[in-house]
């Protein structure tokens, strides 16, 4: 029972994480209607922006801004230059587009900072672990990444339902033209939601940063989790890419960690590790593949 609940625990942190990458992604796709591969890339430029700050200054909130707002003026600039000219084009032009970003940014970090992983120490304030039941220790920043996940879902949550902006990101999600008609700034609302999207994807990566190492290609990593996460929860839908988020992260974390244990009793250990892994890689797809068949458009379409 121990194991099992660390487990859950560690699902549920990979599922945070795999929110407030969705929610961003999401965002812009039911909104901008673009397909933005380089999603990954900024969680990336988040990442190695608050590796090199705590190198540096050797403080976690310095690295914490510094990640958040380099992840966040790198989306803006983008979406500006490159974006911006894409929302009449198809999506395969995005596409392509959005994937010469992604080499673009991977060799600009390798030629700004070299191929080498950076490692990032967990901040003092956040070490150790906490007891969750009799006998089950969990560590602290993991409690913490899952607590800030929360609250950005929270916020988010206020953010859309409950103010004018929100209102407008609504609005363009549904009816954009219409809110064109009235007077609205649609490009501007698209360059905020667009750099909301880049700082969760940033805040991701800065809280990433010391569990795994910072490296390049890091994004593409995770991207196709993420697109998973999008897909299951309702394209659009924050809702939806949080509970997506949470369902994907339980699943993977699962597989991962009783799936190989049980083939070893059929076959060899080496084996049965390599299988297990594969397995646990296809049990995401297929539950991905369960849920269309049931609700082709996700769990909580935003334009149902």
């Amino acid at each position: 029972m121990a194991l099992l609940l660390e487990q859950l625990l560690n699902g549920v942190q990979l599922g945070v994480t795999l929110f407030l990458l969705a929610a961003g992604l999401t965002l812009v796709f039911g909104i901008m209607g673009v397909i933005n591969l380089a999603h990954g890339s900024l969680y990336m430029v988040g990442a190695y922006a608050a590796a090199v700050a705590a190198s540096a200054t050797g403080s976690a909130i310095v690295a914490l801004l510094a990640g958040l707002a380099a992840a966040a003026a790198v989306g803006m600039v983008v979406e500006y230059v490159v974006l911006r000219r894409l929302y009449a084009r198809d999506h395969l032009d995005q596409v392509l587009a959005t994937f010469g970003l992604i080499l673009f940014f991977n060799e600009g970090i390798v030629l700004l900072l070299g191929r080498q992983p950076l490692f990032v120490n967990v901040p003092e304030a956040l070490r150790g672990t906490v007891r969750v039941l009799p006998g089950v220790d969990y560590p602290v920043y993991r409690v913490a990444i899952i607590a800030v996940g929360l609250l950005v879902a929270l916020g988010l949550y206020v953010l859309i339902q409950r103010t004018r902006v929100g209102m407008l990101v609504r609005a363009g999600a549904t009816h954009r033209e219409m809110v064109r008609a009235l007077g609205v700034d649609v490009r501007l609302l698209y360059t905020m939601v667009f750099g909301l999207g880049a700082l969760l994807a940033g805040l991701a990566g800065v809280m990433t940063g010391p569990i795994l190492s910072v490296q390049v290609g890091m994004g593409e990593q995770i991207l196709i989790q993420t697109f998973v996460v999008v897909v299951i929860g309702g394209i659009g839908s924050v809702r939806g890419a949080l509970f997506g988020a949470v369902l994907v992260g339980l699943v993977d974390t699962v597989l991962r960690a009783y799936v190989p244990g049980l083939l070893r009793q059929v076959m060899a250990g080496s084996e049965a590790d390599a299988l297990g892994a594969g397995l646990a890689s296809m049990g995401v797809y297929l539950l991905m593949a369960l849920v269309l068949l049931v609700k082709p458009r996700g769990l909580f379409p935003a334009h149902a």
